[in-house]
């Protein structure tokens, strides 16, 4: 049996805390890897190692590092298919979605490779009499994060892709759960010519959270998760000094206006609640039709589309979505229905019974529709992060204005119409960070920045775009004054140039 170590010093060790912890083929529930839970100490080593890479590292100049960056870019593209089938079979998302995990990851790559540009500083000559002011970003040192399960390539890439383009050091606690990608990344980044230990990888559970959270040479820490544990990680981190980004959980609303193209709109309802069989930080999970027509069109055209949905093995290519990532997953799900059946709601289609022929021991959960949710249901607050879309009916557009605003999630959030009045009003005074006008899940472009409003996100910097260049770096500003501008005598109040 496969078992995963750790990757340090541009290599893989073997872990020596004696702690493993099994990673499963959620199509077959069966156990496929087992994988290395690091110590507080084998931590401190790959920070160690990563730290005096870094040094070295910080002084090499930025069009040199966006030729690796270059290079690992190619290297991510001619290792695509194998990439997204270890990814498919250690996740469970088909291997089409796992293509689309990689995509969005490499082109995070692609806006770090114009890093001479990005790290420009500004220049004044003359801000005074012989004096010039200019600023200049330099790195922090080493910096660190932990990444979730659900997209295995694409987030590492946010996360280490900007920060060794900025001249810091890397080290990347990804999911115990699948941590085969990952690896392959830190492999082919070494191929691509980066010098070993500017990219470290430490498997890992809390142990080597807490390790990376508290240890004073990491200075910088980038999380993405549920909400309890991002709160976790941001506070932690920022008590020990730390710059800090955490995005936890959502529950991402779609408002569906009564003059919507209810064809599209079911069609892209349907991708974005069911894809990834729903484990999407922007996943829609809760769909608000405006007036009861509208409602009852919605309901009409989506049960039957529901319940055709085809969920098959990771490598069917013909397959919606494939199975979760874990039996608890399952049950969470299961336990979720149950719930939102007892508090009064109406499950539509129920796919709670779904077995996978010849694959029973499997992880898959059938598709789940809830009709006539009430924002007082659990089901409606909490984040399922499974097969499960909830429609909560709103009598006008100000209600399903205020569903959005009031939930404490402001991850993600769409509004399907063809009125421009409408879409632009929703987009002013929506309280959400990621807005869609008829686009189902408005993930930012790489040279925008990520990030969600109120308990989805801790922290005054998002992820990738222009923020990562500011959360990875720290700002320096000079100002000089040469000998031709220097007044005679000592001067003792306040200088105003």
């Amino acid at each position: 049996m496969k078992e995963y170590g750790h990757f340090i010093g541009g290599k893989q060790v073997a872990g020596t805390s004696g702690r493993l912890g099994d990673v499963y083929t959620p199509m077959t529930g069966e156990i496929s890897a087992r994988v290395a839970l690091a110590s507080a100490e084998e931590v401190g080593a790959a920070v160690a190692n990563s730290a005096q890479a870094q040094r070295e590292w910080g002084a090499v100049n930025p069009q040199r590092r966006a030729r690796i960056m270059m290079k690992f870019l190619q290297l991510v593209l001619d290792n695509q298919k194998d990439l997204a089938e270890l990814l498919a079979r250690e996740h469970g998302k088909t291997v089409p979605d796992a293509m689309g995990d990689i995509q969005r990851g490499y082109e995070v790559v692609e806006f770090a490779c114009g890093i001479p540009h990005l790290l420009k500083g500004e220049f004044t000559d003359g801000a005074g009499p012989g004096i010039d002011a200019y600023s200049m970003r330099q790195p922090l040192g080493v910096t660190a994060g932990i990444t979730p399960f659900n997209f295995p390539a694409m987030i590492p890439m946010w996360k280490f892709a900007p920060s060794i383009a900025c001249g810091n050091s890397f080290v990347l606690k990804p999911s115990e759960r699948d941590p085969g990608v990952p690896m392959r990344l830190a492999e082919l980044m070494i191929e691509a010519g980066l010098p070993a230990g500017v990219l470290n990888v430490v498997n890992g559970d809390k142990v080597a959270v807490d390790a990376l959270l508290d240890h004073p040479e990491v200075k910088a820490i980038g999380f993405v998760g549920s909400t309890p544990i991002a709160e976790y990680i941001y506070a932690r981190g920022a008590a020990n000094g730390k710059r800090v980004h955490a995005f936890g959980g959502a529950k991402n609303h779609m408002v569906i206006m009564p003059d919507a193209d209810m064809d599209k709109t079911v069609d892209a309802l349907i991708g974005a609640g069911y894809g990834s069989a729903g484990q999407r930080c922007m996943a829609i999970s809760v769909a608000v039709p405006v007036g009861k027509a509208a409602a009852d069109a919605l309901m009409e055209k989506l049960v039957p589309r529901v319940e055709a949905l085809k969920i098959g093995l990771s490598t069917d290519a013909g397959a919606d979505y494939g199975p979760v990532i874990t039996q608890a997953a399952v049950d969470r799900v299961h336990q979720y229905c149950d719930i939102g059946i007892k508090e009064g709601a109406d499950l539509v289609v129920d796919g709670r019974g779904f077995k996978m022929q010849g694959y029973e021991k499997g992880f898959y959960v059938g598709s789940c529709l809830f009709d006539n949710v009430t924002k007082d249901m659990r089901i409606y607050k909490e984040e399922i992060f499974g097969p499960v879309l909830a429609v909560v009916r709103a009598k006008t557009y100000e209600e399903g204005l205020a569903l959005c605003n009031d939930h404490e999630y402001g991850n993600g959030t769409a509004i399907f119409t063809r009125d421009g009045d409408a879409a632009r009003d929703f987009v002013s005074r929506v309280q959400v960070g990621m807005v869609g006008v008829n686009v189902p899940i408005p993930t930012p472009l790489a040279y925008y920045s990520f990030g969600g409003w109120k308990r989805s996100a801790f922290g005054d910097l998002n992820q990738h775009g222009p923020d990562s260049v500011r959360f990875y770096t720290k700002t320096k500003t000079v100002t000089a004054r040469w000998p031709s501008g220097v007044k005679e005598g000592a001067e003792f109040s306040m200088p105003t140039m």
